[in-house]
């Protein structure tokens, strides 16, 4: 597979000079995956072949599209915690370095998606909400299969108990959702998760310090965005995948996009006060970036949004009406090299 020849090239660099070792590598890999790098994309799933849910579903025609493309030789497809690993640690990926996580243990992920991508030899990690699991509701898979996935090669990361919506539950009630989640984790798999997703993405400050403090490596949001050193580890972004964007141009424009430098992002909490909205997004574009004229930034229910400038790189975004309830995003991108897109992304979230 993709991610073995790269941990094999890695062993051998340590034996080998780079100038003996790189013909090897550009040719078990080729050129674009040789090139280390120190970004990755992460896209979500959910179901798979469950026309039911389109929103959060995936066709098989599509998704066994997105399989030929990541098994075509041009993406590295790694496990999801030697990623972070790699992230945590200032430590090299492949270029193009992919993982694919799934959420919420539906159980088509054990009918359709499992026997895709072991066929295709593709590591994915699982994050599990146990309560409906432990409920034997009809729509989910069984410990028994998820252990068999566990087995298999799959990690299993944690997603609460009952899949609620953290930034509207006390601490007291997220802290026991976490507790059961890994009570019972560890009860059926023997092991507590070392990575986390947030229910529906949503996470502010008070939430991810938690998550934290809970012993995860890492936690993961929904929101669009490459993952990339000096991200805050617990609030990681993934493409999310569902049949409105699962087209093939779609899927090589977030696969291929590389991260857009960015700092001293305000507000820094996702989660904003009612007294606070609208906010005044604002961040500050890195040099690496590139032309900051290039630069365009769009609102999930507002479309393209006019950027203003504090200073030739700080970048502001003002709003003339208050963030709608729930969740908004907001997607920044740039032209790039090689017809690559640099993005970064980020969700906020307000209280109904």
């Amino acid at each position: 597979m993709i991610y073995n020849i790269w941990r094999l090239a890695r062993l051998f660099a340590a034996a080998a000079s780079a100038a003996a070792l790189a013909p090897c590598v550009l040719g078990a890999l080729g050129a674009g995956a040789a090139n280390a790098a120190d970004s990755a994309v992460i896209l979500i799933y959910h179901r798979f072949g469950d026309a039911r849910y389109p929103v959060t579903n995936v066709r098989l025609e599509q998704f066994e599209a997105h399989i030929a493309a990541l098994t075509a030789g041009k993406y590295a497809v790694l496990p999801l915690p030697e990623i972070v690993a790699a992230l945590a640690g200032g430590k090299p990926l492949p270029d193009r370095a992919v993982a694919i996580t799934v959420d919420d243990a539906y159980r088509s992920v054990y009918a359709e998606a499992w026997p895709r991508l072991r066929a295709a030899g593709l590591p994915f990690t699982l994050f599990v909400a146990t309560e409906p699991v432990e409920a034997g509701l009809p729509d989910y898979m069984t410990w028994d299969q998820i252990r068999e996935l566990r087995d298999g090669g799959v990690t299993i990361g944690a997603h609460s108990h009952s899949h609620l919506h953290m930034v509207d539950a006390t601490a007291k009630q997220n802290r026991e959702e976490i507790e059961i989640s890994n009570r019972i984790l560890r009860r059926e798999l023997g092991a507590k998760p070392a990575l986390f997703a947030y229910p529906f993405g949503e996470a502010g400050n008070a939430v991810m310090a938690l998550a934290k403090k809970s012993g995860y490596r890492a936690a993961f949001g929904q929101h669009s965005g490459v993952i990339a050193p000096g991200q805050p580890l617990f609030y990681l972004p993934r493409f999310p995948v569902n049949e409105a964007h699962a087209a093939p141009e779609r899927m090589r424009l977030a696969l291929d996009a590389l991260p857009l430098p960015v700092r001293d992002v305000a507000p820094a909490d996702p989660l904003i006060a009612a007294g606070a909205n609208p906010p005044v997004f604002r961040f500050t574009l890195g040099e690496a970036a590139g032309d900051a004229g290039r630069l365009a930034c769009y609102h999930s229910e507002r479309g393209k949004m006019a950027l203003q400038r504090a200073g030739e790189r700080r970048i502001e975004i003002r709003f003339d009406a208050p963030f709608p309830k729930g969740r908004s995003r907001i997607n920044c991108t740039l032209p790039g090299p090689d017809g690559r897109w640099q993005w970064y992304g980020t969700q906020f979230y307000v209280k109904p």
